[in-house]
């Protein structure tokens, strides 16, 4: 049975708190598991979330600062201690590259695994595989910053009524789907197109034209939001998202789930975040993270 689900492994941003770690995202998309920006303490986390280094196909990498990062080196030596078989893909910034070599061979360790580094260097799609196409925008920090998209192929979903109207059904429903056209009716006339799922993870940055590329009819949206809107001169300075325009954001892209992460120490409230979410007009599904929650992508 596939699964497509976020599990948070880390909530915090610049410094962990009591109650947040690093950050640290991992997404199962049916087999497949993108493990994005690996913060200190990702790999205690994972064990805690119930999450193997079996389960990454790919590491996706925003930017190189430490709370995004600082976790590659453990979770790549994880990886080739349980000799992970099957290969693994990184993208990260092209400009930091030097960092990615940096962590990846910061102590000693025996490679078992095939590591294969696809950097980012501008827009544009970075994999195709049978189940999505993985696409980054460049993003506004003060270090170079990319988001990531993924699209699910556009599907066809059968419509029962049709098929009772034009006398199909048994074995030829399957054959309609196969061969396209059954007996004079095709198979637009008893189905319609059903849109692919869209999942978007987007990190520090200001508002800029990644951010809404990125968001625009997304199922679920990754989101941080740093600040809370009383900050938002801050916010801008340091390259940051207030809450209120993450979901200002999402409003505009018809978002379905919005996911609010990537909290700053100064603030204990978490409800303040959502209150200020929902006072800037979004109306969708919404979670703030919280370490280790599960949240699964809406279904189409």
């Amino acid at each position: 049975m596939s699964v497509r689900e976020l599990v948070v492994l880390g909530t915090a941003s610049q410094v962990p708190t009591r109650h947040r770690n690093h950050n640290g995202y991992l997404l199962r998309w049916d087999g497949q598991g993108i493990l994005f920006d690996p913060g200190e303490g990702t790999q205690r986390q994972m064990l805690r979330a119930g999450v193997a280094a079996h389960d990454i196909d790919r590491i996706c990498v925003t930017h190189f600062h430490g709370d995004h990062s600082l976790g590659l080196a453990g979770v790549i030596q994880r990886i080739n201690l349980d000799q992970v078989p099957h290969p693994v893909t990184a993208h990260y910034p092209a400009s930091g590259q030097h960092f990615f070599e940096r962590l990846r061979y910061a102590t000693a360790y025996r490679e078992t695994v095939e590591l294969a580094q696809a950097p980012v260097a501008a827009d544009g799609t970075l994999a195709v595989t049978e189940t999505y196409t993985l696409d980054a925008y460049r993003l506004s920090h003060p270090v170079e910053s990319y988001g990531y998209r993924l699209t699910e192929p556009d599907g066809r979903r059968i419509l029962p009524e049709r098929l009772a109207a034009h006398g199909i059904k048994g074995p030829d429903v399957g054959r309609i789907q196969r061969e396209g056209a059954l007996d004079g009716v095709t198979l637009d006339e008893v189905s319609e197109v059903r849109r692919g799922q869209r999942f978007a993870f987007v990190m520090d940055t200001r508002l800029c034209e990644g951010v809404h590329a990125l968001a625009e009819g997304a199922d679920m949206l990754v989101i941080e939001s740093t600040f809370l809107d009383e900050d938002v001169r801050l916010a801008t300075d340091h390259g940051h998202l207030t809450a209120g325009q993450a979901a200002a954001v999402a409003r505009d892209a018809g978002v379905r789930h919005l996911v609010l992460t990537h909290f700053s120490q100064r603030y204990s409230e978490p409800a303040e975040f959502e209150r200020q979410a929902r006072a800037a007009g979004f109306d969708g599904e919404l979670s703030i993270a919280q370490d280790l929650m599960r949240v699964p992508v809406p279904k189409r």
